[in-house]
């Protein structure tokens, strides 16, 4: 029996020896080269059962190669690894009829499973997929390369060929109409108009009408006949946001919808075909508002075919130096003056529970670029941003017995290390972690005791059990803001 023979194109050469172990005690044969031109021929030969490629060569982009092997060998499976780990990345791979993507760096068990699949996977044509718009690079609808939106780049880029419903879960800021217009722009349906409606914007008894649209005379006040969204959706992407805000009456119409693909305005009795895709989303736990009675349980399953669930930010603190930056550089092509960030602020950024996820550190920067006075962003500026807010802006956290009430201090003084440690375990030298988290424990004590004071340095001191003079030193060292008081 003939081994399957697996293709490998990477210039780095440590990835083609890691691969080539991997792959060959799993049972296969293994060719590997550092350049496309070589890739070509293997394939123009008849060579390989299966390409692994890498996206970036010094001769040729791996995913120009794509669409020339499925042209000359159809059958040949193709896996695309590239740490270009972008949303384009992943919708360009499988637009161009890759098998899968994986962003590098990646895992051995995950790529070998998904060769055994592509291996096993029947033979049949790449689906056509509409091409991304073309000013779609400049736009990056999403920004990140943790772990958690690689998975969501490689969902949106699998759905790029079907209109399956989606349902997006997530906290409030954390992008879910970007997730739901990237699904648009990169599917079959991007021709088509995006309409969104806010569930929890609209007066509830005016959804139905805002929805379905209505006649004249259907209600007080219908002078004309009007469209609703799902008309103005026709042939494209209706996105439900807040979905769980959904009126009980509106949902049982909304079922109606999904499960005959047609509905009637309000007041009217023509059926009208809805030829849309639907997209929903919420903050909420839709499945504990189907055990309160607040949403229906066949409602749900009809929405909830792909499931994507968005991280808050501090589950991806990895993120923030990139999406900071980004919205830097979006401050300034509006007309704000040009600022960038020094490592201090980007640690300080790592350390912040950020409640308000990607939208409150959006409009951080938006102030930091329009009234901060220094070229380069430091850590003072970005910790006094973080101390002006209003505790109301926090979220109450949950003890263990399920009440709302404030964190114990150990456990806070826990997950801050921990995200403190995980977002520097790249750089962190380990002859200055006691000093650094010790530095984050003082200084908000000792703004805090200053705001409770109003300044007042006397005071704090006293509070805190410090000699004046120590705590003059500790508020130089450690960058606090001075509070103009009476101290």
């Amino acid at each position: 029996m003939t081994l399957p023979t697996i293709l490998v194109a990477d210039d780095d050469r440590s990835i083609r020896t890691v691969l080539t172990q991997a792959l060959g005690r799993s049972g296969y044969q293994v060719r590997t080269t550092g350049n496309a031109a070589t890739l070509w021929r293997w394939v123009e030969e008849g060579e390989g059962d299966l390409v692994i490629t890498d996206v970036v060569m010094p001769d040729e982009n791996g995913l120009d190669l794509i669409p020339r092997i499925r042209r000359v060998r159809p059958d040949l499976r193709v896996i695309v690894m590239s740490a270009q780990s972008t949303l384009m990345t992943a919708v360009k791979a499988t637009q161009r009829g890759a098998f899968e993507y994986l962003p590098k760096p990646f895992d051995l068990k995950e790529l070998l499973a998904i060769v055994d699949r592509a291996l096993a996977a029947p033979s049949e044509a790449a689906p056509h997929t509409p091409q991304a718009p073309r000013d779609s690079e400049e736009r990056l609808p999403l920004i990140g390369r943790s772990a958690a939106m690689q998975e969501i780049y490689r969902t949106i880029a699998r759905l790029t060929t079907a209109d399956l419903t989606v349902m997006i879960n997530g906290e409030s800021g954390t992008g879910k109409e970007l997730v739901a217009r990237a699904l648009h722009d990169y599917g079959r349906r991007r021709a088509g108009p995006f309409v969104a409606i806010n569930m929890a914007a609209i007066p509830r008894e005016l959804i139905e009408s805002e929805l379905f649209g209505h006649e004249r005379g259907a209600f007080t006040g219908a002078t004309n006949r009007s469209q609703g969204r799902f008309e103005q959706a026709h042939g494209g992407t209706l996105f439900l946001d807040e979905i769980g805000d959904m009126p009980p009456e509106a949902q049982t119409r909304l079922l109606r919808v999904l499960q005959e693909g047609e509905f009637t305005s309000v007041g009217g009795r023509q059926p009208i075909r809805a030829n849309v895709r639907i997209i929903a989303a919420t903050h909420r736990d839709l499945r504990a508002a189907i055990r309160q009675g607040q949403f229906r349980e066949d409602l749900f399953y009809r929405l909830n075919v792909v499931p994507i669930r968005l991280p808050p930010l501090r589950e991806r603190v990895e993120d923030i130096p990139d999406l900071a930056r980004h919205f830097l550089e979006r401050a300034r092509s509006d007309g704000l003056p040009s600022k960038s960030l020094d490592q201090g602020a980007i640690e300080a950024m790592a350390s912040h529970r950020w409640p308000g996820n990607v939208r409150e550190l959006e409009n951080m920067m938006n102030r930091l670029a329009a009234l901060c006075p220094d070229e380069v962003i430091g850590a003072g500026a970005v910790r006094a941003e973080f101390f002006d807010q209003s505790p109301v802006d926090q979220e109450p956290v949950v003890d263990a017995g399920g009440s709302n009430g404030p964190e114990p201090l150990a456990r806070a003084v826990e997950r801050h290390i921990r995200q403190f440690l995980a977002a520097h375990r790249d750089g962190l030298a380990t002859s200055d972690i006691y000093d650094r988290v010790l530095a984050e424990v003082e200084r908000p004590l000792i703004q805090m005791t200053l705001a409770a004071t109003r300044g007042n340095q006397i005071k704090a001191a006293a509070m805190l059990g410090l000699n004046r003079n120590t705590l003059r030193k500790k508020i130089r060292d450690l960058e606090i803001p001075v509070i103009r008081g009476i101290g």
